[in-house]
């Protein structure tokens, strides 16, 4: 289980490296109702694809190392493994502060609007995340699991959102 602590203490140390990343996932949605809802398996953190390598160094000074066999892998993603798990997503931003994560060599990605990144709580601190918006649309398009349902119940609850299920 990933714990809340663990999570402050990664992106603090993100943040004190200079590093931006943002909280999605299930961390993501207890950010943004500012409570643990649920346990959480991993952490999924967004970064700037530029600031790859000072994540990966601050993240393997923390004791992670990457798991090969990652599907999808690269560019989309890649895990980091360690005191729990870290599911890394590199994002290129344009100028206007929208985000895309490629994910494959064929043009295939996912879309941020500049208004997707916003900010949570998690115990007490404030953490950057995605925004609830962001948070439904990538909840849509396939078979929810339970997380999934209870997830999007916590968003209608604290911010009256459809959620399609």
């Amino acid at each position: 289980m990933f714990e809340a602590k663990t999570v402050v203490q990664v992106v603090e140390s993100l943040r004190a490296a200079g590093c931006e990343v943002w909280i999605g996932g299930g961390w993501g949605i207890d950010a943004l109702v500012g409570r643990l809802t649920r346990d959480h398996n991993d952490l999924d953190l967004l970064h700037r694809v530029e600031q790859e390598p000072e994540v990966i160094a601050v993240l393997e000074a923390a004791g992670y190392t990457e798991r090969a066999g990652v599907v999808p892998g690269r560019p989309a993603r890649f895990v980091m493994a360690g005191p729990g798990e870290i599911d890394l997503h590199p994002l290129e931003f344009g100028a206007d502060g929208s985000a895309i994560q490629r994910l494959d060599d064929r043009g295939g990605h996912f879309a941020y609007p500049a208004d997707a990144f916003t900010r949570g709580v998690i115990e007490g601190v404030t953490v950057p995340c995605l925004s609830v918006a962001q948070q439904v649309a990538f909840h849509q398009g396939y078979e929810p699991r339970e997380r999934d349902t209870h997830d999007m119940a916590r968003l209608r609850e604290a911010f009256g959102v459809a959620t399609h299920f």
